[in-house]
């Protein structure tokens, strides 16, 4: 095979490539579309695909059904919100600065987003499989690192409790997670009025936990 033929087949593949990941964006879109509309529940993959203007081969040819679906479209918000999150907290040089833009940049996608962050909190609440639970949690943890690496490099010593990840999401970010919840769900919650609050709460949690010297030094 001459290496134009090759070079040929590559831009091909490439290209091939390029269309299945674009339409699969389609799909998603139009499945986040028909959630905002009829609830995760009360979605069917016929309706998704017709909103998406797709084949049922295409839609299969992507997706096992509609469990799949929604699973890689968690993924796909997962990691739309920890980038905006991440260059966020990355902009920040000290710490509890960076504990507030963790905050809220976490807030600032959810009322930027608020049909993505309202499909995210209804699927994290549904049973889904041990390998899924397993694949979401490995993924969110790996989306986790730039920002746990930036925080450690922050902190001098005794800044930061001896948490692993896990403990300082819940801590960080637990009261911002059930506003949003309840918001999102409709509640009278005033989302915008309290991010200030819920970044002093954040901070006031963790600093806490630190030494006397190191809370001294954070603050200077």
């Amino acid at each position: 095979m001459t290496s134009a033929a090759t070079s040929g087949g590559t831009r091909g593949r490439a290209s091939r490539r390029r269309d299945g990941l674009r339409r699969r964006d389609e799909i998603l879109d139009a499945a986040l579309a028909c959630f905002a509309r009829r609830g995760l529940l009360g979605t069917r993959i016929e309706d998704i695909r017709r909103a998406a203007g797709a084949s049922p081969s295409s839609v299969y040819n992507l997706f096992d059904g509609l469990p799949s679906l929604t699973i890689v479209l968690l993924a796909r918000t997962f990691e739309r919100l920890f980038a905006n999150v991440t260059s966020r907290v990355l902009a920040e040089h000290r710490p509890e600065a960076a504990v507030r833009a963790l905050v809220d940049g976490h807030l600032q996608w959810v009322l930027g987003q608020e049909d993505e962050a309202r499909f995210m909190y209804q699927a994290m609440a549904l049973e889904l499989a041990r390998t899924e639970r397993e694949e979401l949690a490995e993924l969110k943890a790996r989306l986790a690192v730039p920002v746990m690496e930036h925080l450690a490099s922050l902190a001098v010593k005794g800044a930061w409790p001896p948490w692993p990840a896990s403990t300082l999401e819940f801590i960080v970010l637990g009261p911002a997670h059930e506003a949003c919840r309840r918001y999102l769900a409709g509640a009278p919650v005033d989302l915008t009025g309290l991010r200030q609050l819920l970044a002093d709460v954040a901070w006031e949690s963790v600093s806490a936990f630190a030494s006397e010297p190191a809370r001294e030094q954070t603050v200077k």
